[in-house]
C-alpha cells in the first residue's frame, strides 16, 4: 500500500470534519500559494523528535505536550507565545527534577487552528450558518461573512505559524531557556499560587547545583544543554488541504514529510477504518499521535498501528488516551494489553482534558481540575498494574491568567468563570493550574522511579 500513497491519495477516502469550500478556484489558489512557501519545519527536526520519543517509548524519558485548544488570529501576540512557552519550561523543569529523566517538550502551537465539529452548521433563531471550524477556516462571530469558509485563511494561518515558530526558536536557543534564568520564568500573577513558592524552592536547588558544578570546574555557560532546550511543535492534522499543501519530499532520504509541524495527530473523530486522515498520515515520515477514546476497540487499534507504523519504528506512534475520569481504569487496560501482546513500540500519553468537559451552572463549558487529576492518577495506575510506562501528558493550557477550568489550588469557582473566559473553543488550564499539575505529576513520576528501583532490587 505504501507504494500507492501520494500526498493527495487521501481524497479517495472518507473525509469527515472538513469544511465545504464554495469557491474551488480560490481554494486552488490558496493551495498553490502554500505549496510554493518554505517549509515551517524540516525533516531532520522531525526525525530528531522521533528519536526523542523513541526514548520515551523505552521508559527513559517523559513527554510533555501542551498548548492552546485552538489558536486564534485575535489573540496572536508575542507575550502570549512567551508566557505559554515559559509555563511549559516550568512544568518540564519540575518533572525533570523529580523523575531524573529528560522531558521531551512539544507545544500545541504554530498550527493548532482547526477544530472538528459535530455539525457542519449552526442555527441561532431562524438563521443557519456554517459552524465555526477554527480561525484558519472561518471566523467565530455568528454572521454570514465571518462564517464563510475562506481558503485564504490558510495562508494567514501559515504566516502566523511561521512568526510563532520564529519566536519559539529564539526563546529555545537564544538564552531564554538558560537554566540560570529559571527564577525569572514565574509569571507575575502566579505569586497568588501556593505552587509558585514550591517552584522557587526547585529553582533554588537548581541554582545550587549549577554553583556546585562551577565550583568543580565545570562552567555551566559552556554546556549547551544548560543554555537552551529542544522544543517541538504539533497540531491535529485536521484540515487536510493545508497539510497536503505543506507536504514536501525530503532531499536527503526521498521520504515525504508534513512540514507544517514536527508532529501531527489524528483525532478521535477522524480515527476510523477508511479514514482520509489516516490515509494521509500513513505516508508521511513525521512522528504521529492518535487519540484513543472509549469507542476504540483493541482490534481496531492494532489495525491502525499496523497501517500507520508497519515497520514498528520506536517514536513513530504516540497513543493519546482520552477516556474521562470515570472510564480510564476500565477502558485503557484492554488497549495497553493488546499493544503489548503484539509488540508495538508506542508512547502512551494521557489527555485528561477532552473526556472531562462539563456544563457549569453559570452556563460555561468547563473542566473540573479534580476530574483532570483523577484521570491522570488512573492513567498512572493502569500502567503500574500492566507493567508499562506512563509516557506522557497532553494538556490544553495557556500562560494567560484565564478562568476557564474550575478548581485547583487557585480555587476558581463556578461564579468566577466569566471573569476571564477567553478561549475560542474548549476551556484551558491557566498557568497556576498547569504548574500545580506538573508538581502532582512529579510526585507520580518519583513514585514510579521508586517502585521500579524496588522491583529491580
Amino acid at each position: 500500500m505504501a507504494d500507492t500513497w501520494t500526498p493527495d491519495s487521501w481524497k479517495q477516502f472518507e473525509a469527515r470534519h472538513l469544511p465545504d469550500y464554495q469557491d474551488a478556484e480560490v481554494l486552488r489558489e490558496a493551495e498553490q500559494t502554500l505549496s510554493s512557501y518554505p517549509p515551517l519545519v524540516f525533516a531532520g527536526e522531525a526525525r530528531a523528535l522521533k528519536a526523542d520519543l523513541g526514548e520515551v517509548a523505552k521508559g527513559n524519558a517523559f513527554l510533555l505536550q501542551g498548548g492552546d485548544c485552538a489558536e486564534s488570529f485575535a489573540e496572536f501576540h508575542p507575550n502570549n507565545i512567551r508566557d505559554t512557552f515559559r509555563v511549559l519550561l516550568q512544568m518540564a523543569v519540575v518533572m525533570t527534577f523529580a523523575s531524573k529523566k529528560p522531558v521531551v517538550k512539544v507545544g500545541r502551537m504554530a498550527g493548532q487552528f482547526a477544530k472538528p465539529r459535530s455539525s457542519a452548521t449552526e442555527t441561532q433563531g431562524d438563521v443557519t450558518l456554517p459552524s465555526y471550524f477554527g480561525d484558519n477556516i472561518n471566523g467565530i462571530d455568528f454572521d454570514p461573512e465571518q462564517r464563510r469558509n475562506d481558503p485564504m485563511r490558510m495562508v494567514r494561518a501559515y504566516s502566523q505559524a511561521a512568526a510563532t515558530l520564529n519566536l519559539l526558536r529564539a526563546f529555545a536557543g537564544g538564552g531564554y531557556a538558560n537554566l540560570r534564568q529559571v527564577h525569572q520564568w514565574t509569571l507575575d500573577f502566579m505569586g497568588r499560587s501556593p505552587w509558585s513558592d514550591k517552584f522557587s524552592d526547585v529553582a533554588d536547588r537548581i541554582g545550587e547545583a549549577l554553583d556546585f558544578m562551577e565550583a568543580c570546574g565545570i562552567d555551566p555557560a559552556t554546556v549547551p544543554q544548560l543554555q537552551g532546550t529542544s522544543f517541538y511543535t504539533s497540531h491535529e492534522a485536521l484540515l487536510l488541504q493545508y497539510e497536503q499543501a505543506m507536504t514536501r519530499r525530503d532531499s536527503l532520504t526521498g521520504d515525504w514529510y508534513d512540514t507544517s509541524a514536527h508532529m501531527v495527530w489524528i483525532g478521535d473523530r477522524t480515527r476510523f477504518d477508511g479514514s482520509a486522515h489516516v490515509e494521509f498520515a500513513r505516508g508521511i515520515g513525521n512522528p504521529l499521535g492518535m487519540k484513543c477514546g472509549p469507542s476504540l476497540e483493541p482490534d481496531a487499534l492494532l489495525r491502525m498501528l499496523d497501517l500507520l507504523n508497519p515497520k514498528r519504528e520506536p517514536g513513530r506512534m504516540t497513543l493519546i488516551s482520552r477516556f474521562g475520569h470515570d472510564k480510564v481504569e476500565e477502558g485503557l487496560p484492554p488497549l495497553v494489553r493488546a499493544v503489548e501482546r503484539e509488540g508495538h513500540p508506542v508512547v502512551w500519553s494521557c489527555d485528561p482534558m477532552h473526556g472531562n468537559v462539563v456544563k457549569s451552572d453559570s452556563g460555561y463549558k468547563t473542566r473540573p481540575f479534580d476530574r483532570i487529576l483523577t484521570e491522570v492518577k488512573g492513567f498512572f495506575a493502569v500502567h503500574r498494574a500492566e507493567g508499562t510506562h506512563p509516557g506522557g501528558i497532553h494538556v490544553e493550557m495557556t500562560g494567560q491568567d484565564v478562568t476557564e477550568c474550575v478548581g485547583g489550588a487557585v480555587a476558581i469557582t463556578d461564579d468566577a468563570l466569566g471573569d476571564r473566559y477567553h478561549t475560542h473553543c474548549d476551556p484551558r488550564l491557566n498557568a497556576a493550574q498547569s504548574l500545580e499539575l506538573a508538581f502532582l505529576l512529579a510526585e507520580m513520576l518519583n513514585q514510579e522511579v521508586n517502585v521500579r528501583q524496588a522491583d529491580a532490587a
